[in-house]
């Protein structure tokens, strides 16, 4: 199977494939006239990088892992494991963080909101003069 095929097969692109083999993680045969060829076993090893790059590691990463991407293995294997542990370990660490920068930012829309609400209100009363320092303050979370 050519280049094309594979990577319609794999649902990725051709450079994706390229990249791969680059990466030292992709072998596949070439034809006599140089094009590459794919077989099932090559499709399977692809689709194996293709899914760890999905859940987030880098080809370097993947690199560290060959063995349990072999047909051998059948995707499982020692080293492996540990390897799958730690990035889980970083995934529940990028999503502590970003669930702190939502509540950080829930928190600045509702300062944000007030704020105009009591500017509306000062002007419906005639009264135009913003606080901005004490809006400042409570957006630094009272430091200054």
């Amino acid at each position: 199977m050519r280049i094309q095929e594979a990577a319609a097969h794999l649902g990725i692109s051709p450079r994706s494939l390229r990249h791969y083999e680059k990466g030292g993680l992709l072998t596949p045969s070439r034809d006599e006239n140089g094009y590459r060829s794919y077989g099932p076993v090559d499709l399977r090893r692809a689709g194996r990088i293709r899914d760890m790059v999905a859940t987030g590691f880098s080809t370097r990463e993947i690199l560290a892992m060959a063995p349990c991407l072999t047909d051998d293995g059948a995707g499982a294997c020692e080293s492996g494991l540990s390897d799958l542990e730690h990035k889980l370990s970083q995934i529940d660490r990028l999503i502590a963080d970003l669930q702190a920068r939502r509540a950080t930012t829930r928190d600045r829309i509702a300062l944000f909101r007030d704020a105009l609400s009591h500017n509306s209100e000062r002007e419906e009363t005639g009264y135009e003069s913003t606080n901005l320092v004490a809006v400042s303050d409570r957006l630094a979370g009272g430091k200054r």
